[in-house]
């Protein structure tokens, strides 16, 4: 039996509907919204996958072309493996529902939501998010739903809810936000340096806009939903807990006594090994029950030690900063680079200059898509001391880089002012916690070192919290540790003017606001102290780009003469790439981008160009190359490709028989253009341009 249930969101009608496609699914349901809509099916094994120690959850999310009217691109003309937006909303699916699942189920569990149509105001990212919660709502998947999601945006300080991909290129915030009944669980977006107070504003007003879904979603359940499948998560033993806590306390004093990451996992790894080898007669067989108890154990203790003593795993206080260092333009044959560490943590982070030509094409459901600005993240194994195959970059990593990009895409300059494609990697090469915020610092001091013209630094922190009990601590700069045994992962950058970037994540049911409120403003003091190192180590943009970077110049010509600078086959403007070495782009407006690392080289690529381009003007005289002569004249090339007629009767105020008399083929010779008729045949005169110049030549003297 098909059911339904609609309501209103943002002015719009939102539908889930299921019981009609994909019914043997475990649970699926179909979302609409304005003309769009999204089929996300949940299925999970019935069979348990032993030997691992993690829920095998996967979200699939793709996009069909047809959804939209198009036939992808490429050779073989079918979606391929998944795009960059794709696996970035695979990641916001994923993250706030994985918690909901009861701890220990360890049943193969996929997501898939798969766009069938698509408009630009239907949010397919957002409706996906929503109808994984209900396809799990209305399966029979243990599931501690539901969980709803809109986005918000701003336009002239006006908060809406679901701006289109249009009203999008206007918002100054654009946030999306998942939250159950209690509290935001989920935030990922950015703003254009927008302060915390309006942040905080925006996160509730979506969170009021979430309660009505997550009504709609309780209602399909009771509807359609099926009866949950028995399982009993594995219990805790709480005496065997409190014994081994005991046991091991003494052991995980000395271990988390060591500051330097290193020598504490080191200190750890002996730990364990020499617990387990000594455990008692009657814990003998019981080791994985041991090892869950010592796994909790050691969580409680961090915990409770931050708690009591306000200090951190590596003695920190609970607002400090690790320490910072900056070395600038260590690369030397880079456009910018910059060396940036804080404390265990460091990224190399390089900045790269390039034309058009070098832009990303990227293929959408709404139409092609060009990208001037890229950064990428790379988190290789070496970087936490690891050795394992490299491999192409993870979701992690595509996430992380998104992040880092959101946070700097602010503060570029127009094209119109800068006119260069830009790419920045980050190389991790230690990490102990905040690896993506330490991209956006050092992404931020290369672009300067680059002489990229940003309107203002950017910097980045990632907030992390402690509750236990009533008490919320709230941690500055978060080391690896404390992001896995804490609450809360809450990675703010921005300027000093405001937020640019925030990503956050919590694994607990909820915080208040005014705890969220003090994450924020706590990171913006941070952030400032972060921005005060930074402009010690470059107060600004370098006046001037690196002699390695090309120089890019645009020059505008008419749009009918483009042909003249491609010339047959191309054959004209590839001639003059090779002739100085530039690398040219032609734009169907006129406009002539041209690059190069010479300067020289640029001015004569521009000279050539402007001469082929260049349209006669009667009455002006020009030096030319004699290319033909005839029993009637001469022909002239005043410009480059472009000839005159020079007629035997003016070659001179007397009569002149032969015209090889006067002028030979090869002769560099000034002529006055006097007439350019409909055709565009020109008409030329040697004798008025020497009257002309002998005229200036006896004035001068």
């Amino acid at each position: 039996m098909v059911h339904q249930v609609k309501l209103e969101v943002g002015g719009r009608t939102l539908t889930l509907e299921t019981g009609k496609v994909a019914k043997q699914a475990d649970g699926a349901v179909m979302v609409s919204y304005n003309d769009t809509s999204v089929l996300v099916t949940a299925v999970s094994s019935n069979q348990i996958r032993e030997g691992i120690d993690f829920f095998p959850l996967t979200v699939e999310y793709q996009e069909k072309m047809f959804a939209a009217g198009r036939i992808p691109g490429g050779f073989f003309k079918r979606e391929g493996r998944p795009g960059a937006h794709e696996i970035l909303t695979c990641r916001v699916i994923d993250r706030p529902i994985r918690p909901l699942f009861p701890e220990g189920y360890k049943y193969e569990t996929q997501i898939i939501a798969t766009v069938l149509s698509a408009d630009r105001a239907g949010c397919p990212d957002v409706i996906s998010l929503i109808g994984a919660s209900a396809a799990l709502e209305v399966s029979d998947i243990p599931f501690d739903g539901p969980v709803g999601a809109v986005r918000v945006g701003r336009i002239d300080g006006q908060l809406i809810l679901n701006p289109s991909v249009d009203d999008l290129e206007a918002c100054d915030i654009d946030l999306l936000v998942a939250a159950r009944r209690e509290a935001i669980v989920m935030v990922e977006g950015g703003a254009s340096m927008v302060p915390e107070d309006e942040i905080i504003e925006a996160l509730y007003f979506a969170h009021e806009a979430i309660l009505p879904i997550l009504d709609a979603q309780e209602e399909l359940r009771a509807k359609a939903g099926k009866p949950k499948r028995p399982f009993v998560a594995p219990k805790t033993d709480e005496a065997l807990l409190e014994r081994i806590r005991q046991m091991a306390e003494p052991g995980l004093a000395e271990v988390y006594s060591h500051t330097d990451k290193r020598e504490r996992y080191a200190a750890l790894e002996r730990f364990e090994r020499q617990f387990m080898e000594s455990l008692p007669q009657d814990l003998v067989g019981r080791e994985e029950e041991v090892a869950r108890a010592l796994e909790k154990a050691k969580k409680q203790y961090v915990r409770q030690r931050i708690v009591a003593t306000k200090k951190r795993i590596d003695g920190r206080g609970l607002t400090d900063v690790r320490p910072i260092s900056i070395d600038l333009g260590f690369l030397p044959r880079t456009h910018g680079s910059a060396l940036f560490t804080r404390g265990e943590t460091q990224a190399v982070v390089v900045t790269t200059l390039g034309t058009a030509s070098d832009e990303q094409r990227i293929d959408s459901l709404y139409g092609d898509v060009w990208k001037r600005f890229l950064l990428h993240y790379n988190f290789p194994p070496y970087c936490v001391g690891e050795a394992r195959m490299l491999r192409s970059p993870g979701r992690r990593e595509i996430g992380h880089g998104a992040l880092a990009e959101r946070a700097l895409a602010k503060v570029l300059p127009p094209q119109e002012e800068f006119p260069y494609t830009i790419r920045v990697v980050s190389e991790i090469t230690e990490s102990n916690g905040s690896s993506s915020m330490a991209t956006v610092c050092g992404g931020s001091l290369s672009l300067m070192d680059a002489g990229v013209p940003i309107s203002a630094p950017v910097a980045g922190v990632a907030m992390g919290l402690i509750r236990e009990g009533d008490e919320y601590l709230v941690l500055s700069d978060i080391l690896g540790d404390e992001d896995h045994l804490g609450d809360m992962d809450f990675k703010v950058a921005g300027t000093a003017e405001g937020v640019t970037a925030v990503q956050m994540d919590i694994k607990i049911d909820g915080i208040p606001r005014e705890v969220m409120q003090k994450a924020l403003y706590q990171a913006r003091e941070n952030r400032l102290q972060i921005l005060e190192e930074m402009r010690k180590a470059i107060p600004g943009p370098r006046g001037e780009m690196s002699r390695h970077a090309p120089r890019i110049e645009v020059i505008h010509i008419n749009p009918d003469k483009i042909r003249d600078v491609i010339g047959p086959g191309g054959k004209v403007i590839r001639s003059i790439v090779q002739e100085t070495g530039c690398k040219i782009d032609v734009e169907d407006d006129g406009s002539v981008w041209i690059a190069s690392s010479d300067a020289h080289a640029l001015e004569k690529a521009i000279t050539i160009i402007e001469g082929i381009t260049q349209s006669p003007e009667v009455g002006r005289i020009y030096r030319g190359t004699v290319r033909r002569v005839v029993d009637f004249g001469a022909f002239v090339e005043i410009l480059p490709g472009t000839d005159g007629l020079l007629h035997i009767s003016q070659l001179a105020d007397k009569r002149v028989r032969n015209v090889t008399d006067v002028v030979k083929e090869g002769d560099n010779i000034p002529v006055k253009v006097l007439e350019v008729d409909r055709q565009g045949k020109i008409r030329l005169s040697l004798k008025e341009a020497l009257r002309e110049l002998g005229e200036t030549e006896s004035s001068g003297a």
